[in-house]
């Protein structure tokens, strides 16, 4: 055992000699082990959430006691609707009767109808009527723009006008307009006109009160037309320029189907309903 390294330990016998051996083993093993190095630390931070202020925290409650209390309102009417006239008085808080509400259900009912009654709505008829005012207004404003030359017989001194009230008190390029021109001629007084809206159609402009307006005065009327006469039909009138010995009529006019320009035609003495002759 000459030259073997001491371990302070005495070997009595092979057991012990096979403990000391292992006891070396493992103190070898021990010392090429390197160390492990001391585990790393972390350390979390955790910062403080800032609180809201307190107009934020005041608008957050507002919201919540609000909100609920909306679609708690707005449901109400709806309840009420679906209810019965018995379940709303078990809702009510005053004492009510069924006959109670049923009056006052009839009531509303009754205030609706009449609410209702109030508006009408325009027939086909009507529609139609406005439909035809708006294109006859549309074709008069371009008749208007268009001015042509002369036609043959057309002594009207306002056929160029654009608008608006001649000295004889109608607009000018209308029917109505054109006739009185044509009355002041024949009776030679055309400056100043002796017939004019305010001393011979006073109560109307529009052609359609012409026989009325003759009647007031005690003028004469009849469907037997002369040379000169006012031909009335519906709400038109001309000139009789002559009557024919075939029974027909040729008149002269102006603004004949909205054209605001002069026309002539011969018609049969029955196209027109009345001829009012000339003021006396």
């Amino acid at each position: 055992m000459t030259g073997a390294p001491s371990l302070g330990v005495r070997a009595s016998s092979l057991e012990e000699i096979h403990l000391v051996a292992r006891r070396i083993k493992t103190q070898s093993s021990d010392l090429a082990r390197p160390e492990t190095p001391p585990a790393t630390r972390v350390v979390v931070v955790r910062h403080a959430t800032p609180k809201a202020p307190i107009h934020k925290r005041f608008l957050g409650l507002f919201t919540l006691l609000v909100i609920p209390g909306f679609l708690l309102a707005t449901s109400l009417p709806a309840l009420a609707v679906n209810n019965t006239i018995e379940e709303a008085l078990a809702l009510s808080t005053g004492p009510q009767s069924t006959a109670d509400l049923q009056s006052a259900v009839s009531e509303s009912t009754a205030a609706l109808t009449v609410e209702r009654g109030a508006f009408s709505a325009e027939t086909h008829d009507q529609l139609a009527a406005r439909k035809r005012a708006s294109q006859i207004a549309a074709a008069r404003a371009g008749a208007y723009r268009t001015v042509g030359p002369a036609a043959a017989g057309d002594d009207y001194p306002f056929r160029t006008s654009g608008g608006g009230l001649s000295p004889l008190g109608y607009v000018t390029r209308q029917c109505t307009d054109f006739v009185a021109w044509r009355l002041n001629r024949d009776r030679g007084t055309i400056g100043p006109y002796s017939l004019v809206w305010s001393n011979m159609t006073p109560g109307g402009g529009s052609a359609g009160s012409w026989p009325r307006q003759w009647n007031n005065h005690g003028w004469q009327t009849s469907t037997t037309p002369i040379n000169g006469a006012v031909a009335y039909q519906g709400n038109h009138v001309a000139y009789v320029k002559s009557v024919n010995g075939d029974g027909t009529v040729t008149v002269e006019e102006y603004n004949w189907g909205g054209s605001a320009s002069y026309n002539t035609r011969t018609v049969t003495v029955g196209s027109f309903s009345l001829y009012l002759y000339p003021p006396p």
